[in-house]
């Protein structure tokens, strides 16, 4: 069954969202602020992981790296986008408008818990190739494998920022979803290279999460996200010359 890997993937998000909010009552803030700290140093390493996969290749026995201009043409110009159409904030205001909608105006994390959580889970190599692999031939292992990395670390993101991770389930099954039925929809004009691209690419956005999350907002990664659009565009421009 086709999609069904999202299903899973999306329930596992809500039993690990239930199970950090019940251990969130029984710890202490500074266990809460050592967890979110370890959190954001382990998804620095695997944006970065994920990043390097897909930049370094070894040609000749050398270790050599590819797609760097494309990754700062992206950054850039998804950058710019980003700012002028102000998607952070638009971000930042449909959390609220779920937290208020639920009534939970207590909760002064609602937003970044449910922004951090959607971003984590979402935008990664795992998200894409397994939805993309769902979608074209019903295989489900690659969103199962994750749905189990991702029950982890929504338990952890929940005991340290409340309910607004559960409602990233609701990204999950929206954006992996979409790569599901665009790949049996139209699977085969997604190429290996634009799969490796969107990786590599959103792995690197992954990495600014965890920055963020150990050393603070700092980076607008919003208003990054349309540089998942350009190895789209580049992808097009290829084909057509």
């Amino acid at each position: 069954m086709r999609g069904l890997g999202t299903i899973i993937n999306t329930l596992a998000v809500i039993v690990g969202s239930g199970i950090g909010l019940l251990l969130k009552s029984g710890l202490k803030q500074k266990i809460q602020d050592i967890l979110m700290q370890a959190c954001g140093i382990a998804v620095i390493f695997i944006g970065a992981a994920g990043a390097l996969q897909g930049m370094l290749v070894i040609n000749e026995g050398k270790i050599e790296t590819q797609g760097t201009m494309l990754l700062i043409f992206s950054l850039v110009i998804g950058g710019f986008i980003g700012e002028v159409l102000d998607i952070e904030k638009k971000l930042d205001g449909l959390g609220t408008k779920i937290k208020n909608a639920v009534k939970i105006k207590e909760d002064n994390r609602f937003v970044e818990g449910f922004v951090n959580a959607s971003l984590i889970i979402c935008v990664g190599a795992m998200a894409i190739v397994g939805s993309i692999q769902d979608g074209l031939t019903g295989d489900y292992s690659m969103l199962l494998a994750k749905s189990i990395l991702d029950l982890i670390i929504v338990i952890i993101f929940a005991s340290t920022h409340g309910i607004g991770v559960m409602f990233s389930a609701i990204a999950v099954f929206v954006y992996q979803g979409i790569f599901t039925v665009l790949a049996s929809s139209i699977g085969q004009f997604l190429g290996e290279s634009l799969i490796n691209n969107l990786s590599y690419i959103g792995s690197t956005l992954i990495f600014c999460v965890g920055a963020n999350l150990t050393f603070g907002k700092r980076i607008r990664i919003g208003n990054l996200l349309p540089a998942l659009i350009v190895p789209v565009i580049y992808e097009i421009i290829l084909r057509f010359i």
